[in-house]
């Protein structure tokens, strides 16, 4: 079931016509060029200051939505062709690059938006599940500042505090997160900041 791809249903690569960011993807997918995708990925993720003010946030949400399923599916793409080579690990590449910037460049708002459209993919089993509880781990292990760590945290948190059914993909990531020594992920000051965690 983890190799199977889900189906999609919606045509979410119309929406990276915005800013022209599918072109700028593609080029940074296959080449890690152009050198300067990665410092002007935020300000092609903003909405102008006018629409901002109708909208309620200063981030295009179905952009961002859709930027995360395309790199992701993309991701999974280029992991399934050299999976016939030689085992590739996701850490080191150009979709992981590309998360990684955000999670760490975006502020408070955009990267709640950004970690929420990660968690929007943790569902039943497939390989869309698969790999975007492994980018979440990733990222919370690898992540530079505490902040990060609680924003993930509260992002599988609050849909887990919903009444049951829980997506398959949701429970093991949060599960993996809590269990694994690897994350250590009782030491952060964050769990200890409300009894109710503990």
């Amino acid at each position: 079931e983890i190799s199977q791809y889900p189906r999609i249903l919606s045509n979410f690569t119309a929406s990276l016509s915005y800013n022209d960011l599918k072109n700028d993807v593609d080029s940074y997918l296959k080449t890690h060029q152009p050198e300067y995708f990665l410092s002007e990925l935020r300000a092609k993720l903003r909405l102008p200051p006018q629409d901002a003010l109708v909208c309620g946030t200063k981030y295009n949400v179905p952009v961002i939505n859709a930027l995360v399923l395309y790199v992701g599916t993309q991701a999974i793409a280029q992991l399934q062709s050299k999976s016939a080579q030689v085992a590739s690990p996701i850490a080191h590449s150009a979709p992981m690059d590309i998360f990684q910037h955000l999670a760490a460049e975006l502020d408070t708002e955009g990267r709640y938006l950004f970690l929420n459209a990660i968690a929007n993919q943790l569902r039943y089993p497939n390989n869309h599940t698969h790999y975007f509880s492994c980018v979440l781990l990733y990222l919370f292990a690898e992540a530079n500042q505490e902040v990060i760590q609680e924003q993930i945290t509260r992002v599988l948190l609050e849909r887990l505090i919903v009444n049951r059914p829980h997506p398959w993909g949701l429970l093991i990531t949060f599960i993996e997160l809590i269990k694994n020594p690897r994350y250590n992920f009782w030491s952060h000051s964050f769990t200890r900041c409300a009894p109710e965690v503990e």
